[in-house]
Formats: structure tokens, C-alpha cells, sequence
């Protein structure tokens, strides 16, 4: 592959545009609603209408309003079709020629489409993910043709540095600074690995990404082995994502057919394969030791650090792990430069996050913003509010590991730093609106429980201790608690966060604490009344916590 020949794929993708495009969801969501069969019908109605040489249906990924799938979206008419079904699916060929549609209409226009910046999104509903022609034709893999042809690996690292990308996964880790400790790593073979175990309830960005645009995280993962020096990396994807492997799959040999993976990339000295790990859909295999554990074939359980997996990670070697979003940046930020990325966000926080927006909402699906904005833009504006007239009464960010933010909060930005100020984290970005209706005590036993039952049981805090908080929640929660509960639930919280081993039993305690921060009241009014006689706990029934 050169640069001519990427150049003449583009070029021929462009060329054999039709003057009329309808997009049509292909996303998880969506075809569970129907939408392979509202495609299929699509095209016959092309073809019994003679269009075939005007109009394309191309099925694409993610249309971000996943609460109004099927989704279609005829171009350059810019008309949204929502709820699309087989039986109207017609219809709307019969509306490009000057009939009427039967299918509803939504509003392309609206706050929810209009106050996105797409960077990760970009190509997410345009581009057809089975067919790497099609990426290509959006400037797919012009970034690392521009890295391999222009830059050394320390020049890549510098551009990561500048752009001011932090990790996507939670953590906010500076991503140039990561990049540049395993570049500085010696062994004689380093890894790189995206780390696709999303396993927050709620959360489904990684997935839509990888669904909707897998080159996309391919070309980063090339970019960064470039930068870091390795030559092999791996996808680790759950197995309850099957389209997105499937995708991932396809994508993959693609790639290689074209030379964009494997030896000699555009007929450079650099040599980078990738291939897939299957995870089993365990929570704690998103920490990244537990991860390399499982691919390396063992049982997923974290180990202590130091030392990090930058400097010995995957079968001991150097090993660079960022998630799918951080990889997603990736490709944008070299093909338009680290100044133009670090201009978006806050000084801090810089570029934009995906979220998954669900819950007690009105439009839920993915939403990409940047760094900055106001919770009560993402919720109320974007979100619609809450349905049915209720008012929204909190927004959990961050899943089981993150917190319930109040309304009397809702100005607050979206970046790593006033997200922990009120005691939540940005986490992977699951994004959870509450309304008037929800008991904040049963979230939070909600949350504990996840955390529970995904403890691998490893280290005794996070074993023991997630029952034994789960154990006190849920006796609040039936009205059976006491004082003496509520201050036993304060203070093992306060132990599991500072002694557990790994961020799954330091986080657990997030919800709890951030509902006991914001809601003590609905706690309280749940505790049994003062009698001044205390039942003797020692003799009462106690879980136990097996490992």
C-alpha cells in the first residue's frame, strides 16, 4: 500500500457517490428494533422504483438517538426518519420523489444533534463499517500514512504530549505522558492493548464506537504501537458484544488485505498485527493488571503496582493500554494537529467525552460534548429532561465506581476535576438521569450489589467488605436499619476505599457515599426510631463473604 494507492481508494469511494444517500442504522440498538429488515426494504424500493443509479442505501452505525431507532436519514435533504418500520420503509422512497412519507420525522436540528462535537463520533453513522473503502473515503488512515511518512516515534509521543488527551477509561492519565513511559521502557518486544471490557451498567460507548467505526481504533492502536515501539497488539472486547467483534473481525482482514496492518505499512520499516482476546464479561477484567492477566490466559485478577504495566505488563514486557475512545482521539489529533484538539474542553480537561445518556430521560443515546459543558445542558437541553413533567432529582456519572450528583448541581462542567469535587468520577462515560420517583438508598444498594458480585475476592476489603456494605444498605433499605448501621455503613466505606487492592473496591464505596453526601435524609427516614435498647448485633445473623 502507498500513498497513491490510498489516495485512488479514496478517490474511486467518492466517485461512485449517488446523488441521494440514505443512511440507515445498522447499530445493536437499532436492529433490535428491525432496522437489517427496514434496509433490505429500503433497497427493494429502490430498485422497483428504477433509483438504483441515484440512490445508495448505505447502512452505517450509530445515529446517536438510540431512543427513536430505526433510524434513517436521507442526505443531502438532511431528513431524519425516526422509528422507521418494514411497512413504511417505502414510503420514503416514494418522498424522494415527491410523495409523502409515512414514517415520522424527527428534528435533525434539535438540541440534542445541534450542541454535539463529534471528533470520536465523526464518522459514527456516516461511514459503513463493513467496508473499509468507505473509511477511507472519510481520510481513513491518512493519519498514519502522515506519522509513518513525517514523524519518528518521538516526535508521536510530543504530539500526544501537546494535544493534552487524557485517558478515556476513568482515570484521566495523561495520555502522552503513558505513551512517552513505554516509549522510554526497554525490552525487546512491547505491546499495545485497547481495552474494550466496558462493564458499567448503562454504558455502551465503546461498543457503538467499535460497531460503528472500527478503522478508527485500528488506525489509533498503529499510530500508538508506532509511537511506543511495539509490534503486536490485541482488542480485548467482551463477549456480549458479538456485532462489535464481528465488525472488529471483518475490519481486521480488511486491513490486512490492504497492507494497512501486518509488515512493511506503507512501505515502511514498521510491522504492527492485531488480534482479539474474548473476555467472559467480568467488571474487574476493565482494571487494566486484571486484563493483561486474562489475555495472558489466567484468572483476571489485578495484582499490586508498581511495577505498571508500562514498564511490565503483557508476558512482563513494556505494554501501552488505553481504551477504545482514547484510541478513537487518536487519529483526528494527528491529521489535524495537538493545537487544534487541546483548543477544545477546559484548560484541564482537554478535547470532548462520549456519553451514554439513559435513564429517566427523554432522548437517550450518545452524546459527544466538550470538556465543560454544564451537566444541565447534557440532562435537561440535550436530554429533553425527564419524561411524563417530572423534574430531575440526580445524575450519576461514572456507573458503580462513580457518584449521584443533585439537580441543586446541575451547572456543574462536565470535566475530571468538578466531577470529583462532589465526589464522582467521569469514569468510561455512563451517564444515568434520575427523576422525582427514585430512592437514592436503593441505588445505592443497586451499585453495591454490582459491585458485590463482580469483586473477584482477591484482597479481603473489597471481598468482605462490599457484603458487608451491602448487607447494611439493604437493611436501611427495609426499614430495619439503626443509627448505629448508618455509622458502621460510614466507616467501612471510608476502609474499602483506602485498602483495597485495586479501583473496582476503592470505588465501590462512590455511590454510597455520594447519596449519603446528598441525600442523608432519605436514609434517616428510613432508620428504626431511637427506643434507647440496641439488639446485640454479635448474636444477629451476618453474611459471609466467600472468596
Amino acid at each position: 500500500m502507498t500513498r497513491n494507492d490510498l489516495l485512488q481508494i479514496q478517490e474511486r469511494e467518492l466517485a461512485a457517490r449517488k446523488k441521494i444517500t440514505l443512511r440507515c442504522c445498522q447499530a445493536a440498538g437499532c436492529l433490535s428494533s428491525g432496522a437489517k429488515q427496514v434496509k433490505e426494504q429500503l433497497e427493494n424500493a429502490v430498485a422497483s422504483a428504477g433509483l438504483s443509479d441515484q440512490v445508495e442505501v448505505r447502512g452505517v452505525g450509530c445515529m446517536k438517538l438510540c431512543c427513536e431507532g430505526p433510524l434513517v436519514q436521507a442526505d443531502p435533504r438532511n431528513t431524519l426518519y425516526i422509528r422507521v418500520t418494514e411497512a413504511n420503509a417505502p414510503s420514503i422512497i416514494n418522498a424522494l420523489q415527491g410523495g409523502t412519507a409515512e414514517a415520522q420525522q424527527g428534528d435533525p436540528e434539535a438540541a440534542f444533534f445541534k450542541k454535539q462535537l463529534s471528533i470520536v463520533l465523526a464518522n459514527s453513522g456516516v461511514v459503513d463499517p463493513d467496508r473499509i473503502e468507505s473509511y477511507i473515503a472519510q481520510d481513513g488512515y491518512q493519519a498514519l500514512l502522515g506519522v509513518l511518512r513525517d514523524l519518528t516515534p518521538k516526535d508521536a509521543v510530543e504530539v500526544m504530549v501537546k494535544s493534552g488527551l487524557r485517558g478515556r477509561g476513568g482515570a484521566g492519565f495523561p495520555t502522552g505522558l503513558k505513551w512517552g513511559t513505554v516509549a522510554k521502557s526497554t525490552g525487546l518486544k512491547k505491546y499495545v492493548i485497547c481495552n474494550a471490557d466496558e462493564g458499567d451498567p448503562g454504558a455502551f460507548m465503546d461498543r457503538s464506537v467499535l460497531e460503528s467505526d472500527p478503522h478508527c481504533i485500528l488506525e489509533g492502536m498503529a499510530i500508538a504501537a508506532y509511537a511506543v515501539g511495539a509490534d503486536q497488539g490485541y482488542i480485548y472486547v467482551r463477549a456480549e458484544y458479538p456485532l462489535a467483534i464481528t465488525r472488529l473481525q471483518t475490519a481486521i482482514k480488511q486491513a490486512k488485505q490492504l497492507g494497512l496492518l501486518g509488515a512493511g505499512i506503507f512501505e515502511s520499516p514498521f510491522h504492527f498485527n492485531i488480534e482479539i482476546r474474548i473476555g467472559a464479561g467480568a467488571f474487574v477484567c476493565g482494571e487494566e493488571t486484571a486484563l493483561i492477566a486474562s489475555v495472558e490466559g489466567k484468572r483476571g485478577t489485578p495484582r499490586p503496582r508498581p511495577p505498571f504495566p508500562a514498564e511490565s505488563g503483557l508476558f512482563g514486557c513494556p505494554t501501552l493500554i488505553n481504551n477504545v475512545e482514547t484510541f478513537a482521539n487518536v487519529p483526528p489529533i494527528f491529521r489535524h494537529g495537538a493545537e487544534w484538539f487541546a483548543r477544545v474542553g477546559t484548560e484541564k480537561s482537554k478535547g470532548t467525552k462520549v456519553f451514554a445518556l439513559a435513564g429517566k430521560v427523554r432522548n437517550t443515546g450518545l452524546v459527544e460534548v466538550p470538556m465543560g459543558t454544564p451537566l444541565r445542558v447534557i440532562a435537561e437541553e440535550m436530554g429533553g429532561g425527564a419524561p411524563a413533567g417530572g423534574r430531575i432529582k440526580a445524575v450519576q456519572t461514572g456507573g458503580p465506581s462513580g457518584g449521584c450528583i443533585p439537580a441543586e448541581h446541575l451547572d456543574t462542567p462536565v470535566d475530571y476535576e468538578s466531577l470529583g469535587q462532589l465526589g464522582s468520577i467521569m469514569g468510561s462515560g455512563g451517564m444515568i438521569v434520575m427523576d422525582e420517583t427514585t430512592r437514592m438508598v436503593e441505588v445505592a444498594r443497586f451499585f453495591m450489589e454490582f459491585c458485590m458480585d463482580e469483586s473477584c475476592g482477591k484482597c479481603i476489603p473489597c471481598r468482605a467488605g462490599t457484603v458487608q456494605m451491602h448487607h447494611l444498605l439493604d437493611k436501611i433499605a427495609r426499614q430495619q436499619g439503626t443509627r448505629d448501621d448508618l455509622t458502621k455503613l460510614e466507616e467501612l466505606c471510608d476502609l474499602v476505599k483506602n485498602t483495597s487492592l485495586c479501583g473496582l473496591g476503592q470505588t465501590a464505596p462512590n455511590p454510597t457515599l455520594s447519596t449519603l453526601r446528598f441525600f442523608r435524609h432519605e436514609y434517616e427516614a428510613l432508620l428504626q426510631p431511637e427506643t434507647g435498647w440496641h439488639r446485640n448485633e454479635a448474636t444477629s445473623p451476618q453474611p459471609t463473604a466467600t472468596g
